[in-house]
């Protein structure tokens, strides 16, 4: 299904002054800055390097394939999150995520950076034109992806994309670019909740999207075999319309790998990488081998590499008819899938297909192939997995060290933790899986802590620690409660104590990214406007949403009971990054700030304050103040 894009933001890009404000674009808490935290890998044209991204050590490593030796350290501005070749080989493009973001162009030869080019907020993905006239950044908290013209290093547009672009790749005849949006952006009270892949024709900057099963969100990874015929996306296919009861057969989170037909720019259909009994738990980085045979899948909570027969794939969906014969209908116990929408649902459609290779360390994110030679970046492990894909006995897995080991702090063993499904019954999934960046997936769920058949929209652990009680209706009277209950009742395990510990201490370090609605990182003059507004006596925003937090930890009934609810009164949210935390209220009912104040009436009279005397005008300087958090 394509449909045209409908949501945008406004576009405000900030100077480098926007970095003394308060954090860095990256989740990573201050303690991992000793650790190089590999994740995006990228093979050099010669065959004989391999760049890997280091976010926590803000460099590029280039490491020689045959000795595995650091061959070359390049510090970059800024967080680098993806890399990009140009055709010949002799730039390397980094996107350095801040909040005014560049993208570094290192000489591969020289080793070093010759220049920059500004970008948006937190730069996350990068496409390069086969002619290399062009760049498409994905610019993350602006929803867009800015069109760069090389030669005058100059944006020339910004297309709107839905949520969170998260990476990109572009069609060998240049005509299309194929885009991630890591999250959904609907409603959570509907049926169908989704992310979408946006479609760029590169002619006329149009966009459409391919909207993914519903469950789809937390998009990592996207690549495109080298043929030019098909795209490949890794995220989470989340059964979050189950009540949250148990974990095994993929009850609650399927990790998954999406076709698309580039040229048809069709949606083809969606396999899960789990196993009937054994989760593959947040697929991260993808990639093919050279001639498009193998398709390659890191999976960052369960520390594998899934290698898949990407023919023996192609031919096993093509032979599923869209509707089986009702007079040949197979036996299910031999045919999972007799229909092509059975296919996201079959835990075994990828056996005799795929190979799951363990790998030593942990968080495996980027992976790059060079001849027969996959490399995974350990973000978790400051090394680089190297996995000899011929199949056959003694296959070679070797960790290559790319660096000295620092001390592990107490905060990056919660972060560790945080993100590792090994933690996990049958390793379905992580903590990330529905908090990604420790913040929301953008869903409903229904767990269990305050009963059954009332779902509540996940909420972004950013401050949880400090606005105790816990969850929307504050069942948990404390986030550190919250996280134990969470390992047991959610991850269902037991583990020791000091793992909680060590998750509080990384949720607790966690800082907010400031606003892309704001400008030179300050409020914006309609800001300025609102923030008098909203600190107004009669208008009487801060009575529940005080500074500094913006809650007041209390429990107000403020006329948003929903079709599932049972109770009135809900705990205050905070509005720090509230412009990142879309859909609004305890049912995601409401899908932006906007709605949510103007169409639910959220702070008028008999719902904490009164908006009735407000213009138009002073209503959008408002929502601009809160959007600014």
């Amino acid at each position: 299904m394509i449909r045209s894009a409908s949501v945008s933001r406004p576009v405000r890009l900030l100077s480098l002054a926007a970095l003394v404000l308060c954090v860095a674009a990256s989740p990573m808490v201050a303690s991992a800055a000793d650790w190089l935290g590999p994740s995006a890998v990228t093979a050099a044209a010669d065959g004989e390097h391999v760049f890997v991204a280091c976010r926590d050590a803000d460099q590029v490593l280039m490491v020689e394939a045959a000795s595995g030796k650091v061959a070359g350290k390049i510090p970059v501005p800024a967080t680098p999150t993806a890399m990009a070749l140009c055709p010949e080989g002799k730039t390397l493009y980094v996107t350095c995520a801040a909040p005014a973001s560049t993208v570094a162009l290192i000489d591969v030869e020289e080793q070093s950076v010759t220049g920059t080019i500004p970008a948006g907020h937190t730069a996350t993905g990068i496409a390069v034109a086969p002619d290399n006239s062009t760049l498409y950044v994905c610019n993350r908290f602006n929803d867009e992806v800015a069109v760069i013209d090389v030669a005058s290093k100059e944006t020339v547009t910004r297309v709107p994309v839905i949520r969170e672009p998260h990476g990109a790749v572009i069609t060998p005849d240049g005509d299309t670019v194929f885009v991630i949006n890591h999250l959904p952006l609907d409603p959570c009270d509907e049926f169908d909740v989704a992310i979408e892949v946006a479609v760029i024709n590169t002619e006329d900057n149009e966009v459409q999207h391919i909207r993914l099963p519903n469950g789809s969100t937390a998009a990592r990874g996207i690549a495109m075999s080298p043929d030019g015929r098909y795209v490949y996306v890794t995220h989470i296919l989340a059964r979050y319309q189950m009540p949250t009861t148990q974990l095994e057969r993929g009850w609650m989170n399927t990790n998954a790998l999406t076709i698309i037909d580039a040229a048809e720019k069709q949606y083809v259909n969606t396999v899960l990488l789990d196993d009937v009994d054994l989760g593959a738990a947040n697929p991260w980085g993808v990639t093919t081998n050279e001639d498009g045979s193998l398709i390659l899948v890191a999976h960052a909570g369960t520390h594998e590499l899934s290698v898949i027969d990407a023919k023996g794939l192609m031919e096993k969906l093509a032979g599923i008819p869209e509707e089986p014969d009702p007079d040949q209908m197979p036996d299910r116990s031999i045919y999972a899938s007799v229909r092509q929408s059975d296919v996201p649902n079959d835990l075994a459609f990828l056996v005799g297909l795929r190979r799951r290779i363990k790998l030593d360390g942990n968080g495996a994110h980027g992976v790059a192939v060079i001849g027969e030679t996959a490399y995974v970046g350990m973000h978790f492990s400051d090394t680089l997995a190297e996995v000899d894909l011929e199949d056959r006995p003694g296959r070679l897995v070797n960790p290559i060290a790319l660096g000295p080991t620092p001390e592990m702090t107490i905060q990056r063993r919660g972060e560790m933790f945080f993100h590792d499904a090994d933690l996990c019954f049958q390793n379905w999934q992580s903590c990330a899986s529905c908090h990604p960046d420790a913040r929301a997936d953008g869903l409903n769920w229904d767990l269990l802590n305050d009963g059954i058949g009332n779902p509540k929209n996940t909420k972004s652990m950013l401050l949880a620690h400090q606005t105790p009680p816990s969850m929307a209706e504050g069942v948990r009277e404390s986030a550190e409660v919250a996280v134990r209950a969470g390992i047991v009742h959610i991850q269902f395990a037991v583990r020791p104590e000091e793992d909680a510990v060590a998750i509080d201490e990384y949720l607790k370090a966690l800082e907010p990214v400031p606003s892309p609605y704001r400008v030179d990182g300050e409020l914006s003059p309609a800001a300025e406007r609102g923030k008098k507004i909203f600190f107004d006596e009669k208008v009487g925003c801060a009575r529940c949403h005080p500074e500094p937090l913006y809650t007041d930890n209390l429990l107000h009934d403020v006329g948003s009971r929903g079709w599932f609810t049972r109770t009135d009164a809900f705990v205050t949210p905070t509005l720090v990054e509230v412009w990142r935390t879309a859909p609004y209220m305890h049912d995601g009912k409401w899908l932006t700030i906007e709605d949510l104040i103007k169409k639910g009436g959220h702070g008028g009279e008999g719902k904490g304050g009164d908006l009735s005397g407000l213009t138009e005008q002073q209503l959008d300087d408002l929502i601009e103040f809160v959007l600014s958090l």
